[in-house]
Order: structure tokens, then C-alpha cells, then sequence
């Protein structure tokens, strides 16, 4: 089957992938005056003399906005918000097949960073939680911080927090595999974007001592002009040697290598130069940075990708779904680092130390019990934190 066509074909067919359908009867004069005039007046009332009970009173409870401005498309690039609009149906599909959760798309035509940040401030009061989708950095950084302080929903960069919370899931796994610790191995993450900025974050928060970060311009360093504000601060935490140079010089004698970069950037030769047992994720999607079966042979122990046809599948499905399902479930007004380093473990000890092997780091994305396991994880570290609506 040709992919790409059969899905454009696919796309004609539907006519959109998500749909609006009524949860109570429209059959009778009582159906009417109680679903709507006369009798939602009193919902409204209630609603404005206790705005929290929009969460009970309405659908918002349980619906998610997926925005996006259409910047940095499924490594499309920036294709506008309009040609955005099937990846978002497309992330609201799998809310709803996975977790349950309503979506609905939203496709902002501004790059505007605080005219974004002030239209889903605006629009907030209608959805319980914000997915926002396909930014391009650094814009999502500012977006995302922004949201954080003005909206008492949780806002949720997926291409950033999701991707991270998967990475570390596997990586978690892959070193119980090959007997590592996460506070003695070298882990370098190539390419420095929304995702491989909140991968890195979240891998030094789960203990990670010896990172290398590498972007274009090679290794970085506090010294670098340019870095903006989210990798300066990665700078002045990670290299602990102190390197300079590209990415063969940071892959020397490391353990883990992440990459979320462009294809065919690690070669065989970088794989052979790691240490023993050596863990790649090469995420660079539809080509990752170098072909499993290289990999394998250059030494590398176990590898992953982004793509669903090799073993490994690295898929931030696994985790949005559950995410938003356990902070809408406790009322949670944020999402906290705490929240997604409870779900990476949640999401890592789904599959028991006995079914672990170098090719069964991660369940499949396709396994629809993952986002129950991750939504009580979520839902108690919510709890704990006191990040839920009294």
C-alpha cells in the first residue's frame, strides 16, 4: 500500500476526522426546555455565582483544545495553521480512542507570541486543558510560560512534555536492560528544539548527571551567544568535561545517545566510538539519524526510532492521552514535573522487568490500557502536589 496516497485518498473520504454529537435528547418539547430554553437558565445561574462549576455543569470537564499555529508541522515545517488542521483532528482522534478526553482543533493564524497567548487566554474559560501542538521554537517556549502564569487550567506542550516523558520512560527501561544507572552513564541528545531542550530537562530531573547536548553549531556552552534562555540554562548544568566540538567528539565513551535531529547524522563509526551496551534512539522521523539494522551492527545494543516498523517505537501517544485523562479527572489546575516524571515510571513499569528485552523497551502505541496506568499516576501526584480545584 502506497501510505501517503491511500491516506489523502482517506482524508477526502471523511471530510474530517472528529465530529460534534449531542450526550442528551432533542426528541421532545420537555427535551428542548430542559437541554436548553427555559430550563439551562439555571445552569447558567449556577455557573455565575460559582464559575468552578462550569467543570460540572458543562462538557469542559473532560475537553481539551489542540492548538496549533501550524509552525512546525509534523516535520513538515511551516505549512500554516489551515494545512495544521489534520494533525490536530488527527491528535484529537487519538485523545478520544485512547483516554476518552473531547478535543477539538484550533488553528491560530498569528505568530505573534502574546497575540497567541491572549486568543486561548480568551478561550480558555471553555476547555478544562490546552494541548498546544506543532509550535516552533523557541515561540512555544514563551507561549507555553505565558499560558502558565495567566490560565488555571493545565497547559501541555506535547512536542516538548510528551516526548521527554516517553524518552525518559525508555531510557529508564533500556538501562535496566543493560544494568546501567541513569547517575553513572553519558547520555548525549542531539538536536536542541522543543523536544530535545524537554527531553533533556527531564532526564537531568530523573538523576542524570553526564549529559552532552548538541545542536547545529555543535556542543554548547554557557558561553555560546544565542542559545535564548531555556538552553542557556541546560548549558551551565551539562558537559561536566567540558567538550568542544561536533557530535563525534560528544558521542565518544557515552552510553545513551537521543537523538531528535534530521537523518543520517549518526554514523557508524560515532556508534562504534560509545561505550559497551550502548542505548540509540534515533528519532528523526521518516529517516532517523541512523537505520537500526547500521546501528545493531556498528555495536549499539538497543535502539529505538520514532516509526512504528521497527521494534522500540518511541511515540508520544503514550502519553498524552493518560496525561490530560488523570489531570482532568482530579481537577488538576497545572501540570507539574512532578506529574510527568510519575508518568514516565508509570509508563516504564507497564512492562515488567520480566518481559523487558532490547527489543521490548516500551509498549506498543497501540496498547489502550497505557493511559489508564499513567492517568492514576498523574492523578496522585496532582494530589499530592495540591494542584487540583478545591
Amino acid at each position: 500500500m502506497d501510505i501517503k496516497a491511500e491516506s489523502l485518498k482517506k482524508h477526502y473520504e471523511w471530510q474530517g476526522k472528529i465530529e460534534v454529537v449531542s450526550r442528551c435528547p432533542v426528541e421532545t418539547r420537555e427535551d428542548m426546555s430542559l437541554a436548553y430554553t427555559p430550563g439551562v437558565a439555571e445552569a447558567c445561574l449556577a455557573i455565575k455565582d460559582n464559575v468552578n462549576k462550569s467543570f460540572e455543569l458543562t462538557r469542559r470537564s473532560n475537553l481539551v483544545a489542540v492548538v496549533t499555529d501550524g509552525t512546525a508541522v509534523l516535520g513538515l515545517g511551516d505549512i500554516g495553521p489551515e494545512a495544521g488542521m489534520p494533525v490536530m483532528e488527527g491528535k484529537c482522534a487519538l485523545f478520544k480512542a485512547f483516554a476518552d478526553v473531547d478535543a477539538f482543533p484550533l488553528c491560530i493564524k498569528s505568530k505573534d507570541v502574546d497575540e497567541i497567548v491572549r486568543t486561548i487566554y480568551l478561550l480558555s474559560g471553555s476547555f478544562g486543558g490546552i494541548n498546544l501542538e506543532d509550535i516552533g521554537a523557541p515561540r512555544c517556549f514563551e507561549i507555553e510560560k505565558k499560558l502558565k502564569e495567566i490560565c488555571d487550567i493545565p497547559i501541555f506542550h506535547d512536542d516538548q512534555h510528551g516526548t521527554a516523558v516517553v524518552v525518559l520512560s525508555g531510557v529508564i527501561n533500556a538501562l535496566k536492560v543493560v544494568k546501567k544507572d541513569i547517575k553513572d552513564v553519558k547520555i548525549v541528545v542531539n538536536g536542541l528544539g522543543a523536544a530535545g531542550t524537554a527531553i533533556s530537562k527531564m532526564l537531568i530531573a530523573a538523576g542524570a548527571q553526564n549529559m552532552v547536548l548538541v545542536d547545529k553549531a555543535g556542543i554548547i556552552s554557557p558561553e555560546d551567544e544565542f542559545l535564548g534562555e531555556e538552553r542557556k540554562a541546560l548549558a551551565e548544568c551539562t558537559n561536566p568535561e567540558k567538550l568542544k566540538g561536533e557530535l563525534s567528539v560528544a558521542i565518544k565513551n557515552a552510553d545513551v545517545f537521543v537523538g531528535v535531529s534530521a537523518p543520517n547524522i549518526l554514523s557508524a563509526q560515532m556508534v562504534q566510538s560509545m561505550n559497551k551496551d550502548a542505548i540509540v534512539f534515533a528519532m528523526a522521523n521518516p529517516t532517523p539519524e541512523i537505520m537500526p539494522d547500521v546501528a545493531k551492527e556498528a555495536g549499539a545494543r538497543i535502539v529505538g526510532t520514532g516509526r512504528s516498523d521497527f521494534p522500540n517505537q518511541i511515540n508520544n501517544v503514550l502519553v498524552f492521552p493518560g496525561m490530560f485523562r488523570g489531570a482532568l479527572d482530579c481537577g488538576a489546575t497545572a501540570i507539574t514535573e512532578g506529574m510527568k516524571l510519575a508518568a514516565a515510571y508509570a509508563l516504564a513499569n507497564h512492562i515488567s522487568e520480566s518481559e523487558l528485552n532490547e527489543e521490548n523497551i516500551i509498549p506498543s502505541a497501540l496498547d489502550r490500557s497505557v493511559a489508564f496506568e499513567i492517568a492514576q499516576a498523574v492523578k496522585s501526584a496532582a494530589v499530592k502536589e495540591g494542584v487540583i480545584r478545591k
